[in-house]
């Protein structure tokens, strides 16, 4: 299993703030526009969520403390802490279902409880964290409740709409709550049914699903291409509902999938939005929290790599073609022509709707918390690597969290250090 690594000394406050300065200036100096959200002023830059295990508190706490919003994603972190596996991993093949969920469960919760801690820590105050959960796994309510009652600065929720989030957050009115869309229709479905229950978007987050890495926001493969999803379409069409709404100064933008150079925040922020979120580029800095296989792998990977499937999750999916989702995209239909219910074979039934479980031949049947947890620890023959269609930055180098924020608010490419 992947330990989380011990927190690097931290820079002085001083240090730190003078860093986030330079940050600041290089950013107005290249025309950017920095934007405020829970009332601090912050660089056009999220980091968004990446599981299993790829940002929890490390990555997420070295973005913010760089003064941007760093983003933990909440899917089983107990991987990341050897002394709740060892309480729990003999659990995924127990017979009493019922009791290994809760375990492990918990278990989940204290690891997510560890790691906001550890990225409150590494941020010093500086920047925003947020938690990401996917909104199609079965723990989805006790995930947001348990990062709400953490003090998280943010919940960030994806695969699928997240129509009850004011609800459950309805105890914790600081915290700022941020679905993610992908065209202007889901856009205006949210807001007009958030109003209802007395609570907007405090940012909505527009990915892109030709371009984005893991669960993408279209029905089918089919539709990816569509071009309503493309920024140019989608991000007009929801500033002009949200003047005609009357909310046009109220609730920021953040276009994701693709963004790889200054170049393209200046484009995406002249069309109205105000940050933009990344993925992959963060999932293979050095501060990530995956091994250092992982993230050569999706540094390696050219266009030719990098494949199109259809999740266990029933939602298109992007990764590399590793040699585990090579294999199993050439037995897929064998797997769909004997797919039948069965007990997860997890014991925690991770999804809420799983193909491999529910024996759905229509969609993904494998598991998608093993696999994407063998790739975290960098087992390449194993592992899901969930990736973005996009050229990295800095090509196959693994370069600090620094650097890749320097070169997206300057243009200018740092030099390498050791």
């Amino acid at each position: 299993m992947q330990v989380p690594a011990p927190s690097p000394s931290l820079p002085t406050m001083a240090e730190a703030s003078a860093l986030v300065e330079r940050l600041r200036e290089k950013a107005t100096a290249s025309g950017l526009k920095l934007w405020s959200l829970a009332g601090k002023s912050l660089l056009p830059v999220v980091q968004g969520g990446m599981g299993v295990g790829v940002s929890a508190g490390g990555l997420a706490g070295t973005v913010a403390r760089h003064g941007a919003i760093g983003t933990i994603s909440s899917v089983d972190l107990r991987r990341l802490h050897p002394d709740l596996m060892e309480q729990t991993q003999h659990l995924e093949k127990s017979r009493d279902v019922d009791h290994a969920r809760a375990v492990i469960n918990d278990a989940n919760s204290e690891a997510l409880r560890r790691e906001i801690a550890r990225a409150r820590e590494l941020s010093m105050g500086f920047g925003l964290v947020a938690v990401n959960v996917m909104k199609a796994i079965s723990a989805y309510a006790s995930n947001v409740r348990t990062a709400l009652e953490a003090g998280i600065d943010a919940v960030v929720v994806g695969a699928g709409l997240p129509l009850d989030l004011p609800e459950l957050a309805k105890e914790h009115p600081k915290a700022k709550l941020i679905p993610i869309l992908s065209d202007a229709r889901g856009v205006q479905l949210i807001i007009k049914k958030w109003e209802k229950k007395g609570r907007l978007p405090d940012a909505i987050v527009i990915e892109h699903p030709r371009l984005a890495g893991g669960h993408l926001g279209a029905a089918k493969i089919a539709d990816l291409d569509d071009r309503r999803f493309d920024f140019d379409v989608v991000l007009p069409q929801v500033c002009e509902f949200l003047q005609k709404a009357g909310y046009e100064k109220d609730i920021p933008l953040i276009p994701a999938g693709g963004i790889n150079s200054l170049q393209d925040i200046l484009h995406l922020q002249s069309l109205g939005a105000s940050a933009v979120q990344m993925g992959t580029a963060f999932a293979v800095s050095r501060e990530s929290d995956a091994a250092l296989a992982f993230k050569q792998v999706l540094a390696n990977a050219g266009p030719e790599d990098v494949v199109e499937f259809t999740s266990v999750a029933g939602l298109p999916a992007r990764g590399v073609r590793s040699p585990w989702l090579e294999k199993y995209i050439r037995i897929e239909p064998k797997l769909k022509a004997v797919a039948h219910e069965k007990r997860c074979n997890m014991a925690f039934d991770c999804l809420t709707h799983c193909g491999l479980r529910d024996g759905n031949a229509e969609v993904g049947q494998f598991c998608i918390d093993k696999q994407l947890a063998e790739a975290q620890k960098g087992e390449v023959g194993k592992g899901l690597f969930f990736r973005g269609a996009g050229v990295l930055p800095f090509g196959n180098q693994i370069r600090p969290v620094e650097d890749l924020l320097s070169w997206l608010v300057s243009g200018e490419r740092p030099a390498v250090t050791a």
